[in-house]
């Protein structure tokens, strides 16, 4: 009932919406005569600021229609690779009629994108691509509207997403031979789960994995988003945020947590900050600071675009990862495409480099947890595996911003061209073969506890003593 009321409050305001839109430039329009009086400026930002909080947001374009590769100017086109029911592998292609431009086109690593499924569209990593674009050929996750998927496509677990993962990473190898993948904020949990499955099974994994503030271990310094997940049951969660789609969408009756909900809880998080942001926009309107203007409103049109999520696939992760921590407990269990219960055995992995980022002032996946995939995937040497923390950068601020394009991209540029080919295999690891080996027995583990501890701790000493190398090293060794 409450989707059903938040639309006919939605469609009530549409109307209101459109008049204050009208009103606004009506009053900013120096050749109209309400445009002359000494109050115009201050009557038409209100009309503006009316407009901005009551209208419907929908989801943004990427808007990548070029990027820099060595001062060249390279033009990007955006196309969907493969249509899944719930996600779209969408590629940048990108052109160039520069012959030595197009040469390093072509060498050029292939990276996997794994965009997050939780609340914001795929768009949320624009800057991330547009700044990937540079020195690699970029595939990303776009995640669909749960609203907008029929019934008839069926449901939507999180052992689809895994699925799903796998599906895409697949579709690369067999175009390019094998690709790298990146994970940002959720996705780390999946895709971890994933590329453990494919080595579970003998399946070539990908070079490289870099996992971005993500709640690997969400027992390590739990955050108030954490703590949510956490003190509320299963049963509350389904029984407080889990609504039916109305009917005047494509996926009428689907189960969904619904996205003017999540918006109200990323926005109670921090109410004071965007009251504050909204005030400002007002007076830089009055001013006339356009600059100001437009950030405001780019920020906003992104942040405001919400998605439902499938019921299935959002109460799945609450309790796997938030509640039953079964990644890191070793219990956790994923349903293949076949139908075949396999265990996540991270353990498996040895011919895939690992990459870990967080942020220092990260208020979302807390200190720690990114970083415990180290401690999970004990037959990645020491040599092969890294963490990155980053000093005062937030949780958007690893993946977007001036310390990502500054401090992470370098890091993560560099990380994936020392590893052309992967991983190599720890001495004395195995690799389970085949599916009954991933559902069944517990292999002898390949390390010594003792050499796994010690493995951890030179981890982290490395990863604090390795320069982040700058974007044109990254290019000369590309």
């Amino acid at each position: 009932m409450l989707y059903q009321i938040y639309e006919t409050q939605r469609s009530l305001m549409e109307p209101f919406a459109d008049f204050a839109q009208a009103a606004s430039k009506l009053y900013s329009n120096p050749l109209s005569p309400l445009g002359q009086s000494q109050v115009a400026h201050r009557i038409s930002a209100t009309y503006d600021l009316l407009y901005r909080l009551g209208k419907d947001y929908e989801k943004p374009a990427f808007g990548i229609e070029s990027v820099k590769v060595h001062g060249v100017d390279v033009a990007i086109h955006e196309r969907v690779e493969i249509d899944k029911p719930f996600c779209e592998l969408r590629r940048f292609k990108r052109f160039c009629d520069d012959a030595n431009t197009l040469n390093r086109l072509k060498g050029q690593p292939v990276v996997l994108v794994v965009a997050p499924l939780s609340g914001h569209y795929s768009t949320l990593l624009r800057d991330t691509v547009r700044t990937m674009l540079s020195d690699h050929k970029v595939y990303i996750t776009d995640w669909k509207n749960a609203r907008m998927v029929p019934l008839s496509e069926g449901e939507f677990h999180l052992d689809d997403y895994v699925n799903y993962v796998q599906a895409f990473i697949r579709h690369l190898q067999q175009q390019y031979g094998n690709c790298h993948i990146m994970s940002v904020c959720q996705p780390t949990v999946p895709v971890l789960a994933a590329v453990s499955l494919m080595a579970s099974r003998g399946e070539k994994t990908p070079l490289t994995m870099t996992m971005m503030g993500g709640p690997i271990d969400a027992t390590r310094s739990p955050t108030a988003v954490n703590n949510l997940a956490m003190n509320k049951s299963y049963s509350w969660f389904e029984n407080n945020v889990i609504y039916r789609v109305p009917q005047n969408f494509p996926g009428a009756g689907r189960r969904v947590y619904p996205g003017f909900l999540q918006h109200t809880g990323f926005v109670a998080m921090n109410p004071d900050r965007h009251l504050s942001s909204h005030y400002d926009y007002f007076q830089d309107l009055i001013k006339g600071d356009n600059s100001s203007v437009e950030s405001h409103r780019k920020f906003y049109d992104e942040y405001n675009a919400v998605l439902d999520m499938d019921a299935d696939y959002y109460l799945e992760t609450i309790r796997t990862v938030f509640q039953d921590f079964k990644l890191v407990n070793g219990t956790w269990d994923v349903r293949s495409e076949s139908g075949q219960l396999e265990r996540v055995r991270p353990q498996d992995i040895t011919t895939t480099a690992l990459l870990t980022v967080e942020g220092e002032l990260d208020d979302i996946s807390g200190s720690g947890q990114t970083e415990a995939a180290h401690k999970l995937c004990t037959n990645i040497t020491r040599h092969d595996s890294h963490h990155l923390e980053v000093k005062g950068a937030g949780h958007y601020g690893i993946f977007s911003g001036r310390r990502w394009r500054e401090v992470v991209y370098p890091h993560v540029s560099e990380f994936i061209l020392r590893h052309p080919n992967g991983a190599v295999p720890a001495k004395g690891a195995s690799q389970p073969r085949g599916a009954a080996a991933a559902a069944g027995k517990k292999a002898k583990p390949a390390v010594k506890t003792a050499a796994r501890k010690a493995a951890t701790s030179q981890r982290v000493s490395a990863a604090r003593k390795t320069p982040a190398a700058s974007k044109t090293r990254a290019a000369r060794r590309a």
